[in-house]
C-alpha cells in the first residue's frame, strides 16, 4: 500500500533532531522545531486509508517513508504498533524509540531528521517542496 502527499520546505527547517522527524499542517515553525521537516501538509494520520491505518497498527508492519525534493531524496524505515491511534489532527512524527502517542507515525525508525540527506534539507530550507510517501 502507498500514500503520497505534499508538504512545503521552510527557512526554518534545521533538521538537528536526533530522535525524530516531523511533518505538520502548521504554516509556521521556529528554529527550536529542529525535527520539523514540512510544514503545510495537505494531509493529516486523520487522512490516511483505513486500510493503511490498520496496516501500521500492527507490530509487524514495516513501514518505508520516502521523502523527495526536487533534486534530493531520501528512504526511512520503520514499523507500526497497536498503541499508534494515528488521530492527531496536523503532526506525523517518526521516531527512533518505542514511545507512542496520537502523533506517531512509525516507531523505531531507522534515521531521525538529523541523519537526513544533507541536499535533501538545503532544499528543505530553501522553501522547496516536499513529496511525502508512505508504504506500508
Amino acid at each position: 500500500m502507498e500514500y503520497t502527499f505534499e508538504a512545503q520546505g521552510h527557512h526554518n527547517v534545521t533538521s538537528k533532531h536526533k530522535t525524530t522527524f516531523e511533518v505538520t499542517q502548521d504554516t509556521e515553525i521556529g528554529l527550536a522545531a529542529d525535527c520539523i521537516v514540512g510544514v503545510s501538509s495537505k494531509v493529516s494520520l486523520n487522512d490516511l486509508p483505513l486500510q493503511m491505518r490498520e496496516a501500521i497498527q500492527n507490530e509487524d508492519t514495516k513501514i518505508r517513508i520516502i521523502l523527495e525534493t526536487e533534486n534530493a531524496k531520501d528512504v526511512i524505515t520503520g514499523y507500526g504498533h497497536p498503541a499508534l491511534t494515528l488521530d492527531h489532527p496536523t503532526d506525523m512524527v517518526c521516531r527512533r524509540s518505542n514511545y507512542t502517542c496520537s502523533r506517531t507515525l512509525m516507531i523505531r525508525a531507522d534515521k531521525a531528521s538529523v541523519d537526513l540527506d544533507s541536499d535533501l534539507i538545503a532544499e528543505l530550507a530553501s522553501g522547496k517542496t516536499l513529496k511525502v510517501t508512505i508504504i506500508v
